[in-house]
């Protein structure tokens, strides 16, 4: 069985509330789990102590029998010194998409073509 320690969803429309689960990775996102081991509560500062709550005792325990967390529990499980740090590298984060790159062309050419037109009247004034 395909274990995941990840995040099932509860809290009402637009008030999100999660909780820190194990659970077989066939199973759907808010449906069966095994084990409740933890929540967080985005809505909560980012300092503050109850955002991220979880039984790290109970996580190390699922994370010995090879249960895989998500990326999102990861992070938190890199934050809490559970598991070592992994190296990310998205070096197209930042790279507009292609539309936005179209549109920043477009503007540089008529940019550029604006910039002509008020060259050559000047260059006509100067003969």
């Amino acid at each position: 069985m395909a274990m995941k320690i990840r995040l099932a969803r509860g809290g009402s429309k637009k008030r999100p509330f999660y909780r820190i689960v194990a659970a077989d990775s066939r199973m759907p996102r808010d449906g069966r789990f095994i084990e409740k081991l933890g929540s967080y509560n985005p809505l909560l500062p980012k300092d503050s102590e109850e955002r991220v709550q979880m039984n790290v005792e109970r996580v190390q325990h699922w994370l010995d029998q090879g249960a895989q967390p998500t990326d999102r529990v990861s992070r938190f499980l890199e934050a809490a010194g559970v598991i070592a740090k992994k190296e990310r590298n998205n070096p197209k984060k930042a790279v507009p998409g292609k539309a936005a790159q179209d549109r920043a062309e477009a503007k540089a050419a008529k940019a550029a073509e604006a910039a002509e037109a008020a060259a050559a009247p000047a260059e006509e004034s100067a003969e």
